[in-house]
């Protein structure tokens, strides 16, 4: 995964009684030389930071109070994200002669007085937490901490928390280390900390955070945890045990027969990075993919719609928190290949710069990927490509042994079976003596083999029944359904010579006025092809306008008299029509 931010503790991680470190002051400057965004992250309150630390301009931005406060250095805009505290909150502090500060959200003091502040808390019903951090006390909103204030600031930046590194040395550190891709707690920190940790910098104080910087700038990429936070289920064994896979790096080969569940397989994978938070692009050549559009920030392209231009698209993913599924499938073959292979080299060169997409689907592999210029479109070292095929033999040598992750369906050509046998144990070994071999010939729908990587010494084959999707069960509700279209595109009623005073603005309006009226009344509009035409030009779906430029030909040919179910069954069926009122459909 590439490496675009990272997010520093201040006190105890890169200061010492206040002062920064020297050293990781040189460090940060270093890292954003290489255009490297770096955030302090800290419980103090913001004009305390800038009296201990100076001036602020050496990062670029702060996120400060624990989360609650965020500013960016050089434009000096700044955000709270609650309210201040009340007066009446206060005033019960005072009474109690609690010693406080106040910051713009928080309320701090010495940890002494918790029991005395959680009493007020209690008494005047007050939603707010208490934090501790060392022998300090936080008084903050619920739900507020490091992780949600880093997060709105890497939105703003247009970063993604997946292209972040975080390293804290406190009990407030928790969150933060989560929330990024990778978590570094300093050796010399909390215990609790360095347990939950993807790893531990080791050294005794500041000086050794520096030097970590300096490591990670010159590999720019962020660490892969020995034991990773984020796994995906691909399904259960024949022993009822979990198969799960590590989210990110990996390339993944995913093989089998025509119709043995290879995109379903890879589906799955999908929606549950998806639902990480992770960017996807899927080259989707036969419309497999068109219902994660059901998740959340993802956004389906092409189809009977025209393609979007790759600057266009490229543009589009720019955006840390969407995910694109490019549907091919109305798309010539000549023009497939010609399209994907202009938009593989330019999502690479943007990978390098942006980290974005963090994964990059390509089904049906073997149409767009078996010539000697693949490592030109690709880029293998980054990783993160998942690749779909039912030809994998076809595949560049380069691709296949770029594979960390090889899962076969259903797999009865002998020529590819033994090209996945190579993949696994070499071309020395032989591939009768093998006992998986009659298993990928009789492999069930929903079944699946993750295969060992030639070098996995003790690896076995895994047979796994694939675990439930999630998207073919959601459908869209009421999707454009209800929003109304300039009144100068609104579709009027003709009956005969004579309008018939219905007008229609929404698909809705569209629907409750053809279902009132006969077929006669509605011969005008189906002899021209009025209402296909409105719902391409106007609504640009131009399926559910395929469907009905249909219907209306079968009428006006005399194979079609009953057109108004017909008419009606086809929106019905294009949308989950419900009334927002009631919650039936209707």
């Amino acid at each position: 995964m590439k490496f675009l931010a990272l997010a520093l503790d201040y006190d105890g991680t890169i200061a010492v009684h206040g002062v920064l470190d020297d050293k990781v002051r040189r460090a940060i400057a270093e890292l954003r030389a290489k255009d490297i965004f770096v955030l302090i992250v800290t419980g103090r309150i913001l004009d305390e930071l800038r009296r201990v630390a100076g001036d602020l301009h050496f990062v670029d931005a702060v996120v400060a109070e624990n989360g609650a406060v965020i500013e960016f250095t050089d434009s000096r805009y700044s955000r709270a994200f609650a309210l201040p505290p009340s007066e009446t909150f206060l005033d019960a502090l005072r009474r109690e002669n609690i010693s406080f500060k106040v910051g713009q959200v928080i309320v701090e003091s010495d940890s002494k007085n918790a029991p005395a502040i959680l009493a007020i808390l209690q008494r005047l019903e007050l939603p707010l937490t208490l934090l501790f951090n060392r022998g300090r006390l936080m008084v903050l909103p619920q739900a507020m901490s490091k992780a949600t204030g880093l997060r709105e600031a890497l939105k703003i930046l247009r970063l993604s928390a997946h292209n972040t590194l975080a390293i804290g040395d406190g009990e407030n550190d928790h969150e933060l280390l989560q929330a990024c891709e990778a978590g570094v707690a300093v050796e010399w920190g909390s215990q609790f900390l360095k347990d939950c940790a993807d790893y531990i910098l080791a050294g005794q104080d500041p000086s050794a955070v520096a030097e970590y910087i300096c490591t990670l700038g010159k590999s720019k990429r962020i660490p892969v945890p020995v034991k990773p936070r984020r796994v995906v289920l691909l399904g259960h064994t024949d022993a009822g045990l979990p198969m799960t896979l590590a989210v990110r790096g990996q390339n993944i080969l995913i093989a089998g027969d025509t119709k043995s569940g290879k995109s379903w397989a890879a589906g799955l994978l999908c929606e549950q990075i998806i639902l990480y938070g992770y960017s996807l692009l899927i080259i989707d050549p036969e419309g497999d993919y068109t219902s994660l559009e059901a998740l959340p920030g993802v956004a389906v392209y092409g189809g009977k719609d025209p393609l979007p231009r790759p600057r266009e698209l490229l543009r589009s993913l720019r955006h840390a928190d969407v995910s694109i599924v490019i549907d091919l499938s109305h798309t010539p073959y000549e023009e497939k290949l010609d399209y994907v292979r202009t938009l593989l080299p330019g999502l690479a060169t943007l990978r390098r710069h942006t980290g974005l997409p963090h994964r990059i689907v390509i089904d049906e592999a073997h149409y767009f990927l078996n010539g000697q210029d693949v490592p030109k479109l690709l880029d293998l070292e980054l990783g993160s490509y998942t690749f779909v095929t039912y030809r994998a033999s076809q595949l560049h040598a380069d691709l296949l042994a770029s594979a960390e992750v090889i899962i076969a369906t259903r797999e009865s050509d002998p020529r590819e079976v033994a090209k996945l046998h190579e993949l696994c144990w070499g071309t020395d070994s032989r591939l009768e003596d093998t006992e998986w071999v009659p298993l990928l010939a009789n492999l069930l729908t929903g079944e699946a083999i993750a295969l060992p990587r030639k070098g996995n010494a003790g690896s076995v084959p895994q047979r796994v029944r694939l675990a439930p999707r999630l998207t073919p069960h959601i459908r869209h509700a009421a999707k454009y359904v209800d929003i109304p279209v300039p009144e100068k595109d609104q579709f009027v009623f003709w009956n005969g010579n004579h309008m018939s005073g219905d007008r229609a603005r929404t698909l809705r309006q569209f629907l409750s006025v053809i279902e009132n009226c006969s077929t006669s009344e509605m011969d005008g509009h189906l002899q021209r092809e009025d209402f296909s035409a409105w719902i391409a030009t106007v609504f640009g779906d131009y399926v559910l306008a395929d469907v009905v430029h249909g219907i209306e030909h079968d009428y006006r040919t005399g194979e079609l008299v009953d057109v108004i179910p017909k008419l009606a069954d086809a929106v019905r069926s294009r949308y989950d029509l419900i009334d927002p009122l009631s919650g039936s459909r209707c």
